[in-house]
């Protein structure tokens, strides 16, 4: 994603938020990752000590694994901080 087409995506992703909740909240993350135990480790290293519910399911065929992390946050910059955090992993889809 080009960093103006990111920058909007984020700036619509706020406003929606701010639409849509009060805050604090609890707001669910849904991640697939191709099934790499690395992979998980990384996204889950970034919700440590957090409070985070993590929940992670492999696929039928095994090849990919999903990944729901509940967590209570602040506002929406919050949200989109760790959207960030877990984006520079690659091979990382969000949902």
């Amino acid at each position: 994603m080009s960093t103006e087409k990111e920058a909007a995506f984020y700036d619509r992703l706020r406003e929606e938020l701010n639409n849509t909740s009060l805050w604090p909240s609890e707001y669910l993350y849904k991640f697939i990752v191709p099934t790499s135990e690395e992979k998980i480790q990384q996204i889950e290293s970034i919700f440590d000590n957090k409070g985070a519910v993590i929940t992670t399911k492999q696929s039928s065929g095994g090849k990919f694994s999903s990944i729901s992390i509940n967590l209570k946050l602040k506002n929406p910059d919050e949200v989109i901080f760790f959207y960030k955090e877990v984006g520079k992993i690659e091979g990382v889809i969000s949902l």
